[in-house]
């Protein structure tokens, strides 16, 4: 499996996003320190690991729609977190077997498991590079995506739960419609990202608390509304149900282990570039 750029040392002693998701979800690849934080956020809102789990659920039913129903054989995963079974690789290949993927993370410990666990099908291929949203130009002009990805072809950019580490100074908007640039028509983006827009029921303040558990530790975090969600898709096509709850597109499974209609988890869509 190819990967790209240097890993700096884990930093044991602060909590990272990445390794407080992996808690969220039950998984063991975190720190001390990554416990303390999410504990402290799960105390605070326990809300969090339904949300994690059901932003889990949505990668597993986009990916396997647009491979399905689209045909789409080329996916661009940013900020793919620490490797959690199934991953987006095992998804689209077990659909199309010749599906490649290319991962990108700035987490050093999720390049140390990439090398074990991204494993493609001998028809497809998988990369892993380690680098930085802010930066889309390291991403979209490393060899290694350029290897294995044909961007003259239509690709699905996956950026889940990660736009809300991106402050407004950053301008996340035209992080998205960089990538965006140099993909085929047909391509598709999907996002998923922290909700702003939440009841005057007490859910406000603690979502406040949140914010600053991730703040003290180093990380900025930045809700946004359903709007401002919705701007990411500007000039693409929304596919139905447009702009909802993560749990809500396109629903598959039990329906009673469901989350009800009118659970809190993350803005979810997807859309295709014209």
């Amino acid at each position: 499996m190819p990967e790209h750029g240097s890993a700096p040392p884990i930093d044991t002693t602060r909590p990272h996003a990445a390794r407080m998701y992996d808690y969220y979800l039950g998984g063991k690849t975190h720190y001390e320190a990554d416990v303390r934080a999410a504990e402290s956020v799960v105390s605070v809102l326990p809300e969090i690991v339904a949300a994690a789990r059901a932003n889990r659920d949505f990668m597993a039913r986009v990916t396997r729609t647009l491979a399905a129903d689209h045909g789409v054989a080329q996916f661009l995963d940013i900020g793919s977190g620490i490797p959690t079974e199934p991953n987006l690789h095992q998804i689209a290949q077990s659909v199309l077997p010749e599906a490649r993927v290319v991962y990108t993370d700035n987490d050093p410990i999720v390049l140390q498991y990439a090398h074990a666990l991204l494993r493609s099908t001998p028809e497809g291929r998988t990369a892993y590079l380690h680098a930085d949203v802010t930066d889309p130009g390291s991403i979209l002009g490393a060899a290694e995506l350029r290897d294995t990805l044909d961007l003259s072809r239509p690709v699905a950019l996956s950026v889940n739960a990660l736009l809300h580490f991106v402050p407004d100074g950053r301008d996340p908007h035209g992080i998205v419609a960089a990538l965006l640039e140099p993909l085929a028509p047909g391509s598709f983006l999907c996002v998923s990202h922290g909700i702003a827009d939440l009841p005057d029921d007490g859910t406000s303040d603690r979502a406040d608390d949140v914010i600053g558990i991730y703040q003290r530790g180093g990380t900025a975090f930045v809700p946004r509304s359903r709007e401002q969600v919705a701007r990411f898709f500007d000039g693409l096509d929304l596919l139905d149900p447009g702009v909802t709850m993560a749990h809500l597109w396109r629903p598959d499974g039990d329906p009673a282990q469901r989350l009800p209609r009118e659970a809190l988890t993350l803005h979810a869509g997807v859309a295709r570039k014209p």
